[in-house]
């Protein structure tokens, strides 16, 4: 009986799932991962699929260039919120900047391969001192960094994103 009474306690203090139905609740800028039906720009650049002009990117001009460490992040944040709102899929492309516009658009180039990848910034992370971005897992399997886990990048902005900026200030963490 007491195991019984235990086992429904448990069960009851036991966490439900956040958040149900179709992650696709927001309107994306890259909605695939560079395993699916994503293109390249004539640079070489792995675009999603659902960006509207793919080439709207191709010749864009750098408005400010970042280089710097990047990490990814993967099954921990699965299905779970961004800071933008969009339920996050380890699986799509996509980025957290501490500081840039949410929406803002940019090109992250792996510096020891020189793959790159056309991206939104979606989230805010990471929350380091030594790196300048988080990566998901489909970018980082797009910039062929997944094993290595933290590579150099150069992080190209090439449209500022309707979002608040945040001033960059010393990490507090």
């Amino acid at each position: 009986m007491f195991l019984l009474a235990a086992g429904t306690l448990f069960y009851g203090c036991s966490s439900a799932a956040r958040f149900t139905g179709n992650k696709e609740t927001a309107p994306r800028i890259n909605g695939a991962g560079a395993e699916a039906n994503s293109e390249t720009n004539s640079k070489g650049d792995i675009i999603g699929e659902t960006i509207l002009n793919p080439d709207e990117f191709k010749d864009a001009k750098p408005l400010e260039v970042e280089i710097g460490v990047a990490s990814y992040y993967a099954d921990k944040y699965d299905g779970r919120p961004t800071a933008s709102g969009v339920i996050y899929d380890m699986n799509k492309i996509s980025a957290a900047h501490p500081f840039d516009p949410l929406g803002t658009i940019v090109r992250v180039t792996n510096l020891a391969n020189n793959k790159s990848v056309i991206l939104e910034i979606n989230d805010r992370m990471p929350y380091r001192p030594d790196r300048i971005m988080d990566l998901s897992l489909g970018a980082a399997k797009a910039l062929d960094m997944v094993i290595v886990g933290i590579q150099k990048v150069k992080l190209e902005v090439l449209k500022w994103g309707e979002g608040k900026r945040i001033e960059r200030i010393q990490n507090p963490f």
